[in-house]
């Protein structure tokens, strides 16, 4: 009896990633698609707003260049300890909770932080914005790949990604409008303390339904099914003795993406996710500068930066749409290919025009690889350990977001010109281009 029964046990078990194999794509999906696009937006507008607005603080506090390349690196700083914490915490209690608190963490230190009296205090505050943002940096990829049905995973993750450029344009666009008024609708306290308000979003993702796959993986059958159910509008049929399951591995623990056939994954992606970021921040934290190289003024360079920004949401749109046809690994290798070959032509552009030409297509092609391995990076590792994973990997983007800015300022201060600082940043995207082919697809797979 006791054999019978193990039997019927485990004919009624099944894989949940299974579930989402045939299910559709529902309007409830669409709703959690739009709710995380816009914290992913909120995310991207509070890492760039502080290189919008670091001139008018440096005149307010009579900062050195030094002390402003701090003040521009500290949320970084702070998310690397923050994206840690928040893939612990994502796989603990629950994809939902931890992006939703970290956005009411931000809102309420980034609001503190828009009254610092002097620098030091601005440099803390803002420190403690980027650990608060952890959660959603570690989460809110895996969530929604966890949210879709797998043949819509591709494109709808990299369509989420698109949310980087709208977050750098709402960035410039808050400070071309407010930083020049004067009072308290205007400058860089005015600026900050609106950009605080969008923690308030915490609010809508607290509306939106927990992964099923963390349900499951927490043996909270009953709930994963009322979401799947929810989430397939009816659709996807479940009976009541089905047994849901998620690979098993020990929750939340770092140690374990270090073991086994893991441990090849997190170095792979550890240095596409370091050498990917720098070839990225390394080049557009210094743009102004670089350009000024090349005869172009400040406000020609925020201008660059807004068509650069423009650029990428086509780049989002295309990747997005060859990934579900060509699987992950065909149209990053591709993107980021075309994205050093005009990352070298722009190193050496004789003209403006050729800058803002060749810039235009290392934007489309950089942004929509980004949009393809911010899907194919969260899609790797089991549901039990796919915060603490993937968080993993996006703590190594921010320790290159920190470093990046020092190393090419040190550069710059050694006499490196336009060509040769470009084309050294360019490397590293080859470095990116040789280690992806290493990495296994996963285009049309369940997630374990």
């Amino acid at each position: 009896m006791g054999n019978l029964a193990r039997s019927s046990s485990e004919l009624n078990k099944i894989e949940v990633g299974s579930l989402f194999e045939n299910m559709p794509l529902t309007k409830k999906h669409k709703f959690v698609g739009m709710a995380l696009f816009v914290a992913f937006v909120i995310e991207a507008w509070e890492m760039m707003i502080i290189i919008m607005i670091s001139g008018a603080i440096a005149a307010d506090f009579s900062l050195t260049p030094v002390q402003v390349g701090s003040l521009i690196g500290s949320i970084f700083l702070g998310m690397i300890p923050g994206t840690y914490i928040g893939g612990i915490v994502g796989d603990k209690i629950g994809r939902k909770k931890a992006i939703t608190y970290s956005l009411f963490l931000y809102g309420i230190v980034s609001l503190i932080s828009a009254f610092s009296p002097n620098y030091e205090v601005l440099y803390t505050f803002r420190l403690l914005s980027g650990v608060s943002l952890g959660g959603v940096l570690a989460c809110i990829f895996p969530y929604y790949e966890e949210m879709l049905p797998v043949k819509h995973r591709g494109k709808g993750a990299v369509h989420l990604s698109a949310g980087w450029p709208i977050g750098t344009l709402i960035a410039i666009a808050l400070t071309s409008l407010l930083l020049d008024l004067d009072g308290v609708i205007g400058g860089w306290r005015a600026i900050i303390f609106i950009s605080s308000l969008a923690g308030l979003w915490g609010f809508v993702i607290a509306k939106i339904p927990e992964s099923p796959y963390w349900l499951a993986g927490k043996g909270r059958t009953a709930e994963a099914k009322k979401v799947i159910h929810e989430l397939s509008e009816g659709e996807t049929k479940i009976s009541d003795d089905t047994e849901l399951s998620v690979y098993k591995v020990k929750q939340g623990s770092f140690l374990e993406i270090f073991k086994g056939k893991m441990l090849t994954t997190t170095v792979l992606q550890t240095i596409v996710n370091f050498s990917f970021s720098f070839g990225y921040w390394g080049l557009y934290t210094w743009i102004p500068t670089l350009l000024s190289q090349k005869g172009l003024s400040l406000g020609q360079s925020m201008g660059f930066l807004a068509l650069s920004a423009v650029a990428q949401i086509p780049g989002y749109l295309v990747s997005a749409q060859l990934t579900s046809k060509y699987g992950r690994k065909k149209v990053m290798f591709g993107f980021v290919l075309f994205a050093a070959i005009f990352g070298f032509a722009f190193a050496y552009s004789s003209n403006v025009a050729q800058l803002y030409i060749f810039n235009f297509g290392l934007a489309f092609f950089s942004l929509g690889a980004w949009g393809v391995w911010n899907t194919w990076f969260g899609e790797i590792y089991p549901t039990n350990v796919r915060g603490v994973g993937y968080s993993w990997g996006a703590a190594g983007q921010r320790w290159a977001n920190t470093i990046a800015p020092s190393l090419i300022g040190f550069v710059i201060g050694l006499g490196w010109v336009f060509g040769a600082t470009v084309s050294f940043i360019q490397i590293f995207m080859v470095i990116t281009l040789i280690t992806i082919l290493f990495i296994r697809e996963t285009e049309g797979k369940i997630l374990e």
